[in-house]
């Protein structure tokens, strides 16, 4: 009886040693599994199919921690891009030409001092972000839509918010995307800062049929990543790039429409997002020097229905996308969740859907999407930009409607 005794004891130690271990190989970062169904339900556009598991439609992730977002102002105007004070104010975008501050209350004034815009199409006051030292010298840095002989061009300016935070000083243009285009389309318009204090800046290939294979042209700057300076000169330790011309502001080429750039907390990795045609919307990880395919290959076609180029959607010397959409969501800007806050978002990456009318949560563990869930769905707005406070930890965005939410923890 005694032995007996002991090989069942033993029997279920086993039995429960093989069920941990299956729970655990089943488990993603935190201990927390997703296993739900993937978030989209719609069919794709294509039948193409992915270059690896979990490229596309990966098994949907539910928050467990209480949140709650507020909308802290329904009175802007086409916001597109948002950066958080230091002491606390939003300082906004708008695609008109306006830049706006806005309170922890919700209370919008105005800055003046930009210089004129082109808010044709999708032109228009783009992305904004703060110098690093910023608490010392005010300085801001964004990117527009401006008229130049021969069309218009993705620009970059930079100037000083005043003291009383009502003007900028000395706006000055440090860089233009060259060739101009007369179109109204395609100017991306992120920009951010990387460690070493220069800036990324991403343009659009501007859509056309005639400027869309300079996405692939390493001799201009448009459907492209760029590094340059405070002063808008190429950044030192750029990739070198082959071919007729290269300019030297390159750090990656073959985009389309990229509207999202955000840099992981940990590894310090470039992560950027861009828009697909009908399918295959993207999220890449950026490589110094890298082509990611565009228009060489996609996982999208035209939106008539015709396939683009080939059609092929892998080629060697061509980066297949981290992740993608089909049928699209329209990303736009994003960030990374910084803070333990809410402990289970720490290190994801929050991307702001416009035609998906959400915000999309990717879960994120080596350098590979495995959990997506859609937040704020029910608000029916087409979200533009979204950051993070690190002082209180909140997620702040926009929307093409107008309003500003504030996202935390109850």
């Amino acid at each position: 009886m005694k032995n007996t005794k002991h090989f069942l004891i033993l029997a279920g130690a086993l039995l429960l040693s093989l069920s941990c271990k299956k729970s655990d190989d089943a488990a993603q970062p935190g201990g927390i599994s997703f296993d739900g169904p993937p978030v989209e339900t719609n069919p794709a556009n294509t039948t193409y199919s992915p270059a690896f598991a979990g490229q596309t439609r990966v098994n949907g992730a539910t928050t467990n921690t209480e949140y709650e977002s507020t909308v802290l102002t329904s009175s802007l105007t086409s916001p597109w891009g948002i950066a958080v004070l230091p002491n606390g104010k939003l300082l906004i975008t708008e695609k008109g030409g306006i830049m706006r501050l806005v309170t922890a209350s919700g209370t919008v004034t105005s800055v003046y001092g930009i210089p004129d815009v082109n808010a044709g199409g999708q032109g228009g006051l783009l992305g904004l972000c703060l110098d690093p030292q910023f608490s010392t010298n005010r300085m801001v840095y964004w990117v527009f839509s401006e008229d130049v002989s021969g069309g218009t061009v993705t620009a970059v300016a930079k100037g000083k918010l005043s003291t009383d935070e009502a003007s900028i000083e000395d706006a000055t243009v440090i860089f233009r995307a060259t060739p101009a285009f007369n179109g109204d389309l395609h100017y991306g318009g992120r920009i951010l800062f990387d460690a070493s204090g220069n800036l990324y800046v991403s343009t659009g290939e501007r859509s056309d049929l005639s400027t869309r294979p300079l996405a692939q042209s390493v001799s201009g700057a448009l459907g492209k990543v760029l590094r340059i300076t405070k002063d808008g000169a190429a950044a030192p330790g750029n990739p070198s790039f082959t071919g007729t011309n290269p300019i030297p502001e390159l750090y990656s080429i073959g985009h389309r429409n990229p509207q999202g750039l955000a840099i992981h907390p940990t590894t310090g990795d470039l992560w950027q997002g861009e828009h697909g045609p009908r399918g295959g919307d993207e999220i890449n990880r950026i490589q110094a020097g890298a082509n990611y395919g565009w228009p060489t290959i996609t996982y999208g076609i035209e939106y008539d229905g015709d396939p683009i180029g080939a059609p092929i959607q892998q080629k060697t010397g061509m980066e297949q996308p981290v992740y993608y959409w089909d049928p699209v969501i329209s990303p736009s800007g994003m960030t990374f969740y910084k803070t333990d806050s809410i402990p289970e978002w720490q290190n994801n990456l929050f991307v702001c859907a416009l035609s998906g009318k959400h915000i999309a949560r990717l879960v994120i563990d080596n350098n590979r999407v495995v959990g997506e869930e859609r937040l704020l769905a029910t608000e029916n707005q087409r979200f533009r930009d979204i950051t993070q406070s690190l002082s209180n930890g909140a997620l702040y965005a926009v929307t093409d409607g107008g309003k500003l939410y504030r996202i935390k923890r109850k």
